[in-house]
């Protein structure tokens, strides 16, 4: 089981910006995909603007894989 940190953790903020830019990537080709309903496509500066708030729970769950692994390769 993965312990939770006491202090701040500072892996939170170092893997954001990068889930941040996956999120806002998925974002960006959903509304591609989504062009078939007649609905329009959203350009990338509003993917990435509609990826912020996407981006902490999905940072949460990436953050809980990270720290699994760490766990593993500690044992």
């Amino acid at each position: 089981m993965v312990s939770t940190p006491e202090k701040f953790d500072w892996l939170f903020v170092v893997l954001y910006p990068f889930v941040w830019g996956a999120v806002a990537i998925n974002l960006f080709m959903l509304s591609l995909g989504w062009q078939v309903f007649g609905l329009s496509v959203l350009s990338p500066y509003q993917a990435m603007l509609f990826a912020l708030p996407f981006a902490v729970p999905a940072n949460w769950l990436c953050l809980r894989w990270v720290r699994g692994l760490i766990a593993e390769a500690e044992k």
